[in-house]
């Protein structure tokens, strides 16, 4: 499958055991209970604490078991003799199945439950962690049939990178819902406060470009660097329109018109400079794109840098135009006091 890297079966080693099948029939036939012939069992194996052993101020546990080599001889523990109630001795291959075997080393257990690890790692430049863990579910679901009482779970870093998408993207709602609150409280017109958010769908425009031509996945990192952009592309917005404002207001040119002109003029080479500075600073990071360690850097920088071309490009002429269109600007003047 495409994007899967290091596929591995989790390894059980097969180590020798010595395994006892109790024959139910037999042991009750004898007047036993499997409880006995068990007791008895780890008393061979594991031994019996029948008294302690005191010498000077130090005690010791004495324990009744078989010696190791004894252990290490199958017919030894088959000739093993289980005494009955009524006093008989019984050899244990009488009471049970007594062989030798392999089995793993070790049994994992999560909640209650056995469990084996298939795990893999995602690379290329094309494989996303979330879209080739929807393959691989879509695929296990279709081809694999489990037996009764098996069932797959899916675990790893994609669900810490769902999770931290599904975050990113409630916050970016909860940003653009801050931003426009912002920006009605500082321009006291919500006309206006949509327009200079038209800077949003313009900034949006470059970074889906630059997500594109990295390598077409919107990452966490990718959603950071357009949280990041929707404030830089924001501020630009609101310079030109704040200023755009002032003009009408403040400075008396009474033509909108006019004001959108000039204002635009006069606040391009501010815009240009702080998108110039923000975007500079970013094309070291989004040049080392494909290198180890700018997994994260990478893709924020080139969203970020490619939004800030479309925005600010099309800020000096949209927003202008928009505004020119359907601004809220009015020209405020002072009556005079009757006399």
């Amino acid at each position: 499958m495409p994007g899967v890297v290091d596929l591995n079966v989790e390894q059980q080693m097969d180590i020798p055991f010595l395994l006892v099948d109790f024959d139910r029939d037999a042991i009750a036939h004898h007047g036993l209970e499997i409880s006995a012939v068990a007791e008895a069992l780890e008393t061979v194996f594991r031994g019996h604490e029948v008294t302690r052993v005191i010498e000077g101020q130090r005690g010791f546990d004495l324990l009744v078991r078989y010696p190791e080599t004894a252990k290490q001889d199958l017919e030894t523990i088959r000739e093993t003799k289980i005494r009955t109630p009524g006093g008989a001795l019984i050899p244990l291959h009488a009471l049970a199945d007594v062989r030798r075997d392999r089995r793993p080393n070790s049994i994992s257990r999560e909640n209650v439950q056995r469990k084996i690890v298939v795990s893999c790692n995602v690379s290329g430049g094309d494989a996303d962690l979330v879209g080739v863990v929807s393959e691989i579910r879509e695929r296990v679901k279709k081809n694999v049939d489990f037996p009764n009482g098996y069932h797959v779970e899916y675990g790893g870093q994609f669900e810490s990178a769902t999770q931290a998408s599904r975050t990113l993207t409630l916050l970016t709602f909860a940003v653009i819902i801050g931003i426009f609150l912002l920006l009605f409280m500082s321009l006291g017109s919500w006309r206006d406060a949509l327009l200079v958010m038209a800077n949003l769908p313009l900034a949006l425009i470059g970074g889906v470009a630059g997500v594109y031509l990295l390598d077409g996945i919107l990452s966490v990192a990718s959603i950071i660097g357009f949280i990041t952009l929707f404030g830089i592309a924001t501020r630009n917005g609101l310079l030109l329109v704040s200023h755009i404002r002032h003009l009408h207001q403040e400075e008396g040119v009474e033509d909108i018109h006019d004001a959108v002109v000039q204002g635009s003029l006069e606040r391009l080479a501010p815009i240009l400079m702080t998108a110039m500075a923000s975007g500079l600073g970013l094309i070291p990071l989004a040049l080392n794109a494909g290198e180890p360690g700018s997994e994260i850097q990478a893709p924020m920088a080139i969203v970020i840098l490619f939004g800030l071309v479309t925005s600010t490009a099309l800020n000096m002429i949209v927003v202008p135009s928009l505004y020119a269109r359907f601004g809220a600007l009015t020209k405020t003047t002072e009556l005079e006091p009757s006399t």
